[in-house]
C-alpha cells in the first residue's frame, strides 16, 4: 500500500489489533511460507570479492530454507535447546546467514562483532552462557580465528566450535595457494573444534525436532553503539517478524534485489535486511565479508548494483560520503532507493548523493534495545531532509521530558527523550541483565504498555516527523549548562573540506566540561586548524558551544555500521588533557592507557614512575570529574 506519511501508519494500525494479524509465530513457521510461496526465486548471494564478475554464491528460497534446516539440525545434535545460546563470531558469508536462521530455529542466536578484542568476546560469551560457536577457520588477511580461540579459552561452557572456510569461495590459483600460507591459531582450549560445512552436510533437509510453539527469545545482540561497553539485549520471535511484516508491508516486496554491505551482526543487516528477506521474498545481496569495509567494494559498488539488477541500496552516511568521491560509473537504472540508517545524514550529503546518483534517499530510525525498527521517512510521501520520519505502523513514539523527575510528555517541536513502545520492546526484559533494565521505561498511568527510553534526545514536528538531536549521555555540560553536540558537528560539517566530525566534551578543572570536537577530511582535501577554528566560530551560534580543541584526525574510530564512536574520542580526550595538566604541573608520570570500568566509567591509568607522588597526582587530576587509577 502506498506510505505517504503517518496517517498511512495508522491506518494500517487500525485495520486490527496487532495481535489478531494473521503471521506466523515462529520463524521457522515464516521462513517455510516464504519458501512455499517462491521456491525458485533467488533469496541470498555473496561474493568474497568484490569485482563485478567475481565468483559469487546464490541460494533459491527453497535451497534456503533446506539448508537453514540442517543448520537447526546440527545445532540440536550439539546439545542445543530452546534456551541455549549458539554464538556466531563471523564476517558476512552465506554461512553466516545459515547459521543466524538456523541458530534461531534450535536455540538463541548470539551474533559477535568479529572486530571485537578476545577480552570483549570472552567476556560476552560467559555472560550469555554460549554451548557453540560459529566462526572462521584460520584465513589469510584476517585474525578472526585467533581472536575466538583466545576468548574460548576463557568461556568455559563452550563445548563446540564450527569453523567455516573461506577457501571455497576462491576459484584457483588463489584457492591452491591458501593452504600454504594459513596464519597459525596460537594456544589452546578446550573445546572439540568440526568443520561447519561437513557437519552440515550430514544433516536432514527438513526441521528433526519439534518447532517452538509459540513465541519467545530467540536472538541476543550485544550493543556497542557510542555510549561505552556492550550490553546483551533479546529479541523475540514477535519482534522479529514484526520488523519483517513492517518492511514487506512498507518497504519492498519479493521482486526487489537489495544490496546490504552491512554486517550481520548488528540489527540493521539482520532484522531490517535478512529477517524482512524472509518475511517478503525479496533477494540480498552481500558483497565481501567485511561489506562495505571489503577490498574495493567501493571502488565496484556501482557495477555492483548492474551486475545484480539492485533495487534498494542499504547503507549509512559514512558509506554515502565515500561513494560520494568516486565517479557513479555503471548503469543504475534498476535502483529505485536508497535506505539511510544508523546516524543521522548531513543536508549537503543528502543533497550530494540525490544530485549525484539520481537515487531516493530513505532515512530511518531502530535500535537494537527496540529490536530494530522505529521509523522512517515515507517512501512515497514527504521526506524531510534532516528528520528519521515517522513512526511505523504499531509504533508509538513519545517524547518526554528528560530534565524532570515528574512524567511529563513534551509539546509538539519541545526537545526530550525519545521513548518507544512497539512489539519489540520487551518490558523489563531488554537487557539480560536485570540492573541494566531498571530505569529503562516509562509506564504511562493508564496505558497497559512500557515505552522504552532511548537515550536519544529529540523532538515530533506537527505533521508526526520524528528528529533526533543528540544523545541525552552526550550532551556537554560546562559550568551546568547543556550544549548538544550535533550542533557542533552540523557546523563542522558545513566545511567543504570536512566529511565527518565527533563533537564531545573534554575535561576541564573548572567547568567539568569544555567543548572540543575531532574531524576527519573529505580524501584529497587539505585544510589547517585555525582555519577550521575560524569556521567555527563564524557558524557555532552559542558561543559557549564553540570548541576550545579542534583536531583532524586522518580517520575518526567508527563502529562497523558507521557510527563515530565517542567512547574513543573521549579516552584520547581525557588522555590529552591529563596529560597536559601533569607536565604544566612537573608531575613525572603520564596516562598509559584510559578504560572503560563498569562501575566507575572511563578512567585513566597513569605510569607509577619514579617520583610520581599520589597526593600529587589527586591534588591535580581530583579536581576533574573522571577518576585515575595506577596502571597495573
Amino acid at each position: 500500500m502506498p506510505f505517504t506519511g503517518r496517517a498511512d501508519a495508522l491506518a494500517l494500525q487500525n485495520e486490527m489489533p496487532w495481535a489478531e494479524r494473521d503471521l506466523p509465530v515462529t520463524l521457522n513457521q515464516l521462513l517455510e511460507r516464504t519458501a512455499t510461496k517462491f521456491p525458485s526465486h533467488n533469496a541470498v548471494s555473496f561474493q568474497l570479492e568484490s569485482g563485478p564478475t567475481d565468483k559469487a554464491e546464490t541460494l533459491t528460497w527453497g535451497e534456503l530454507h533446506a539448508k537453514t534446516c540442517q543448520a537447526a539440525n546440527l545445532f540440536r545434535s550439539l546439545g542445543i535447546g530452546e534456551t541455549d545460546v549458539v554464538a556466531l563470531v563471523l564476517p558476512n558469508a552465506t554461512e553466516t546467514v545459515l547459521a543466524t536462521l538456523g541458530g534461531a530455529i534450535a536455540g538463541i542466536v548470539n551474533p559477535i562483532n568479529p572486530l571485537l578484542e578476545p577480552e570483549q568476546i570472552g567476556a560476552i560469551l560467559r555472560e550469555t552462557n554460549a554451548k557453540v560457536v560459529v566462526t572462521l577457520k584460520n584465513f589469510p588477511k584476517t585474525d578472526v580465528a585467533q581472536k575466538t580461540a583466545e576468548a574460548v579459552r576463557h568461556a568455559p561452557n563452550v563445548k563446540t566450535i564450527l569453523t567455516v572456510d573461506l577457501n571455497r569461495y576462491l576459484t584457483p590459483p588463489k584457492s591452491w595457494i591458501v593452504p600454504f600460507i594459513r596464519p597459525k591459531v596460537p594456544g589452546k582450549h578446550h573445546a572439540d573444534v568440526k568443520d561447519f560445512n561437513a557437519e552440515l552436510a550430514r544433516q536432514p533437509g527438513t526441521l528433526a525436532f519439534e518447532d517452538s510453539k509459540g513465541d519467545r527469545v530467540a536472538c541476543y545482540f550485544h550493543t556497542g553503539g557510542t555510549t561505552g561497553m556492550p550490553k546483551v539485549a533479546q529479541h523475540k520471535y514477535s519482534g522479529i517478524i514484526y520488523n519483517g511484516w513492517v518492511c514487506h508491508t512498507l518497504l519492498y516486496t519479493e521482486n526487489d534485489n537489495i544490496i546490504c554491505p552491512l554486517p550481520l551482526f548488528h540489527v540493521f543487516a539482520c532484522h531490517v535486511i535478512l529477517m524482512a528477506c524472509v518475511t517478503s521474498g525479496a533477494h540480498v545481496v552481500f558483497p565481501t565479508p567485511a561489506g562495505y569495509r571489503g577490498e574495493g567494494v567501493f571502488d565496484n559498488f556501482w557495477k555492483l548494483c548492474e551486475r545484480w539488477k539492485i533495487t534498494f541500496i542499504i547503507t549509512v552516511p559514512t558509506a554515502i560520503s565515500a561513494l560520494m568521491q568516486r565517479p557513479v560509473d555503471a548503469d543504475v537504472s534498476t535502483v529505485q532507493t536508497a535506505f539511510s540508517g544508523s546516524a543521522p545524514l548531513p543536508r549537503e550529503l543528502f543533497h550530494r548523493f540525490e544530485s549525484a546518483a539520481g537515487i531516493e534517499i530513505i532515512e530511518g530510525y531502530g535500535l537494537t534495545e527496540a529490536t530494530c525498527l522505529v521509523s522512517c521517512n515515507p517512501s512515497d510521501g514527504e521526506k524531510k531532509i534532516g528528520s528519521v520520519g515517522v513512526a511505523f505502523p504499531y509504533t508509538d513514539v513519545r517524547i518526554f521530558d528528560h530534565t524532570s523527575k515528574e512524567l511529563r510528555e513534551c509539546g509538539t517541536d519541545e526537545v526530550g527523550e525519545i521513548c518507544v513502545s512497539n512489539p519489540g520492546v520487551l518490558d523489563g526484559a531488554t537487557y539480560t541483565e536485570d540492573a541494566k533494565n531498571r530505569d529503562l521505561y516509562h509506564h504511562v498511568p493508564g496505558e497497559n504498555r512500557a515505552f522504552l527510553r532511548t537515550g536519544d534526545l529529540g523532538r515530533i514536528d506537527a505533521d508526526g516527523y520524528i528528529f533526533i538531536t543528540g544523545r541525552a549521555k552526550d550532551l556537554i555540560i560546562r559550568g551546568g549548562h547543556n550544549i548538544d553536540p550535533a550542533e557542533i558537528e552540523e557546523a563542522m560539517l558545513a566545511h567543504p573540506a570536512v566529511a565527518f566530525a565527533g563533537a564531545i566534551g573534554q575535561p576541564d578543572a573548572r567547568a567539568g566540561e569544555l567543548p572540543c570536537v575531532y574531524v576527519e577530511l573529505v580524501a584529497g582535501a587539505s585544510v589547517t586548524v585555525d582555519e577550521l577554528e575560524t569556521h567555527a566560530q563564524r557558524h557555532i551560534h552559542e558561543r559557549a558551544a564553540h570548541p576550545k580543541h579542534i583536531e583532524i584526525m586522518d580517520e575518526l574510530p567508527k563502529t562497523a555500521v558507521g557510527k563515530v564512536f565517542k567512547p574513543d574520542l573521549r579516552k584520547m580526550a581525557i588522555a590529552r588533557v591529563y596529560d597536559a595538566a601533569l607536565a604544566e604541573a612537573g608531575v613525572p608520570t603520564h596516562v598509559v592507557a584510559v578504560v572503560d570500568d563498569k562501575q566507575r566509567g572511563l578512567t585513566a591509568q597513569l605510569a607509577k614512575t619514579d617520583g610520581a607522588d599520589e597526593a600529587a597526582v589527586e591534588a591535580l587530576l581530583g579536581t576533574y570529574t573522571r577518576p585515575w587509577e595506577w596502571a597495573k
